[in-house]
């Protein structure tokens, strides 16, 4: 065949084997993320027969999670995520603090340097955003106030790893430490400039400008150019969030959903973006296992 089909391939294998490995996890009455799991590795590179391109599949599960987040952001606002702030902060930095200070300990304990040691444990840290997003949804639990601490968990761990990641390098970099305080509080500052950047943005012109637009699309009458346009603000808004702010896609998608969730067309939207943002949840499952489970 004369044209490239990578794309084509790894979307038609990831999709069809976990659509076979999901009505096998079904029929056995286990969870389907457990078939859709066991259709990464089979179309991984670790199992023999086709191998989907691994850097295409990350880019499909990202696109699951932007879409994931968006459709929670859409039945969020800010008073609800506001309301859970005095158990979802302190929480989850607690938590963060003590996971990270037990791998740590783990990793030093097994000989490993201090600075994979740190990186081990902020990795223990953190909860899988899809696969509980996914969990309170099957149990229609979302929109529940458990539900809504959860989310609101999920946010704070996505802003703490934004800043621990970016602090990472200066905290164990090869400099004096003067060099490294400097380069710790100059960092810091950067990333806090940023957060808090994205957020006045959202608030003060997206929060303005993607209703206005919405509502714009849906008097034009057209529902394909409706869903266009959630799409677009979607993927548009995560895309813009971590080019130029320097945060997560999640985070992106989020508020950005949380920003159309206060607009009458909020389940429109929602509706109109379920199907994709189920073939992209899936694809995200078959990605994760297809890229990050090794051969034993």
């Amino acid at each position: 065949m004369p044209h490239d089909t990578t794309l084509i391939g790894t979307v038609v294998a990831g999709l069809g084997v976990a659509f076979l490995m999901g009505a096998l996890a079904h029929r056995l009455k286990i969870s389907p993320i457990a078939g859709y799991l066991l259709a990464g590795i089979l179309v991984g590179p670790f199992t023999p027969g086709f191998v989907a391109d691994t850097g295409l599949a990350m880019q499909l599960a990202e696109i699951g999670v932007i879409l994931l987040m968006f459709g929670v952001g859409l039945h969020f606002s800010l008073k609800d995520l506001l309301s859970v702030r005095k158990i979802a902060v302190p929480g989850a930095i607690a938590q963060i603090a003590v996971a990270t200070a037990l791998g740590m300990m783990l990793g030093l304990w097994l000989g490993w340097s201090i600075e994979g040691s740190a990186v081990f444990g902020l990795a223990l840290s953190v909860a899988s955003t899809v696969v509980l997003l996914r969990a309170l949804q099957a149990r229609d639990m979302v929109e529940t106030e458990k539900g809504r601490i959860a989310v609101g968990w999920l946010i704070v761990e996505d802003l703490v790893m934004v800043l621990a990641l970016v602090l990472l390098p200066a905290m164990f970099g090869d400099r004096g430490d003067e060099a490294n305080g400097a380069g710790l509080l100059q960092s810091t500052g950067i990333v806090l400039l940023k957060v808090v950047g994205f957020v006045a943005f959202m608030f003060v012109i997206a929060r303005r400008v993607l209703p206005w637009v919405l509502h714009w699309v849906a008097h034009s009458g057209s529902r394909e150019l409706f869903r266009l346009a959630v799409l677009a603000i979607a993927l548009g808004v995560a895309f813009g969030a971590a080019v130029i702010f320097d945060v997560s896609f999640a985070l992106g998608a989020f508020f950005a959903g949380m920003i159309l969730g206060e607009t009458q067309l909020s389940r429109r939207a929602a509706e109109e973006t379920l199907p994709l943002r189920d073939a992209f949840a899936v694809l995200f499952f078959v990605s994760w296992a297809c890229c990050s489970i090794p051969r034993c």
